[in-house]
Parts: C-alpha cells; sequence; structure tokens
C-alpha cells in the first residue's frame, strides 16, 4: 500500500497539468508527458554535471514555463480545435522523443544523486527519500493550486472563463492573458514532475507512451479541471495496482487503471465533463 500511495502521488503529479488544461483551457495537451520526460533528461544531464536534482528545478521550471507559454499562443493564434490539439500535441510528443533519442539516444539513463540513497526504517517499512519528494511536492502542489483556483481572483476567473468565456469576457476578465499563464503553469508542473521521474525511475525516450493510459486514467477519474483530484485519483489507482501485483501478479496491474476508467465512462460520463 505504501508504494501504491508513492506511485499514486506521481500518477497524481503527472496528471495535475493535464488536467487542468484539458478542464480550464479546452486543450488536450499530450505534449504534457513528453515535456515531463523531456525535463527528467535535463535533470540527468545537470547531474552529470554536478548539479543537485532539486537545485535543476530552478532552472529547468522556468524554462518550461516559457515553452509552455509558447505552445498556447502558436495554438490560439491558429485556433486550432480541442480535438485538432490532440492531434498537434501528438505529433509534438513524437518531435520531442526522437529529440531526446538524437541527444541521449535509446538506451536506458539512471540519475545517480545521494537522495537515492538515503531511506528510512519505519516499523517494518523502508522509506525511501526520492518517493517521499514526490509525495510532498505532489501534495503541496495540489494544494497549491486548488487553493489558487477557489480564493483568488486569477482562480476565479479562470474557472469562469472555462465555463462562458464570452460572459467572463464581457466582464473585464483577459482571457488570453490568464491562458497564457495557465499554460506555463501546466508545462512547469510537468517539469516538476519529470524531475520526481528522474529521482526514482530508468529513462528511456519510449516510456513516454508507457504513462499516457493510467495518468489518464486517474485524469478522467477526478474529474477534469479539479486540482486536488488526480492526486486522490492516482492514489487510489496505485494503491489498487499494488494490492492486485501483491494479491495476483504484475502482468495483471494495468488492468486496474483501465477498468476503473471503463466504470467511469460507463456510470458516470459527466464526471469527465
Amino acid at each position: 500500500m505504501l508504494s501504491g500511495i508513492f506511485i499514486g502521488a506521481l500518477y497524481g503529479l503527472l496528471g495535475l497539468g493535464l488536467s487542468l488544461s484539458w478542464g480550464l483551457l479546452r486543450l488536450i495537451n499530450l505534449s504534457h508527458f513528453a515535456f515531463a520526460f523531456l525535463a527528467a533528461y535535463l535533470c540527468y544531464q545537470f547531474s552529470t554535471m554536478g548539479m543537485d536534482p532539486l537545485v535543476a528545478l530552478l532552472v529547468i521550471v522556468p524554462a518550461f514555463f516559457a515553452i509552455g507559454v509558447l505552445l498556447h499562443a502558436l495554438i490560439a493564434r491558429f485556433q486550432i480545435t480541442p480535438f485538432n490539439s490532440l492531434l498537434v500535441t501528438f505529433g509534438l510528443t513524437g518531435i520531442i522523443e526522437a529529440i531526446i533519442q538524437g541527444i541521449w539516444t535509446a538506451d536506458f539513463r539512471k540519475l545517480e544523486s545521494h537522495y537515492g540513497e538515503v531511506r528510512w526504517k519505519v516499523g517494518g517499512l523502508f522509506v525511501p527519500l526520492p518517493e517521499l519528494i514526490t509525495l510532498l511536492l505532489a501534495a503541496g502542489l495540489s494544494l497549491g493550486s486548488w487553493a489558487v483556483l477557489r480564493y483568488t481572483d486569477i482562480g476565479k476567473a479562470l474557472r469562469a472563463s472555462a465555463e462562458d468565456a464570452p460572459i467572463a469576457a464581457a466582464f473585464g476578465i483577459h482571457e488570453r492573458r490568464n491562458s497564457l499563464l495557465l499554460a506555463g503553469t501546466c508545462a512547469a508542473l510537468a517539469s516538476v514532475a519529470g524531475v520526481c521521474l528522474a529521482l526514482g525511475f530508468t529513462l528511456t525516450p519510449s516510456q513516454i507512451y508507457a504513462w499516457v493510459g493510467v495518468v489518464f486514467a486517474a485524469v478522467m477519474l477526478g474529474g477534469l479541471g479539479r486540482a486536488m483530484a488526480p492526486l486522490v485519483a492516482g492514489i487510489v489507482i496505485g494503491v489498487s495496482e499494488a494490492l492486485t501485483m501483491a494479491i495476483t501478479s504484475p502482468s495483471w496491474a494495468p488492468l486496474v487503471s483501465f477498468t476503473l476508467l471503463i466504470g467511469i465512462l460507463l456510470f458516470r460520463p459527466g464526471r469527465a465533463a
């Protein structure tokens, strides 16, 4: 169960930016996963140069914020529809995968840091530091995003624009500016998830697509545009997968997330709207 909570926190962190982008911007951004892996490889590269992985966040997060703003500005400029955004960002994912493979090759890469050597024993359980960092970042960023959306003026403006953009604009809400800020934030959240990926997992470019299904399930299970929902749903899926692997075999674990997703779509289709 503990390992399920840790992996579920990563699912939630990966799904946070995707949920906000899809729910509030009506942009199905598949390149979100490619951004996470590109950030993971950049973190790996910085670590080989002697930079602490968490210090690397100070460089990676602003860079990906700028990339997210630029991508959304291009999508808005050419008035790409939500469905076409799925196709465009899928193509961008392929381009980023090729760039990663061209720079770092298709070989497996593992970030070696002092964080991986630290673990605490609590009773009969071992708590590794990288997984704990991921859980704390996921919880902190999810809670912070929820607070911003619920209690700040920009959060209320974003929710109003997602509900009815013309009426929101009529009341003086600057939809374009707010959308660019949110798009940059979503890309920055993907980069944080990428650093957590690098801390705990071996990297290879083809793994980009391996995370799509389960993170989509977490996003749809929690509901679109909800900041805390991907984390809660991700932990539910992670714990369910861990228990399934413990009781049956690891090959049955992928069935959990997709069964939950199919159940949501069949019995509560409005939850994903």
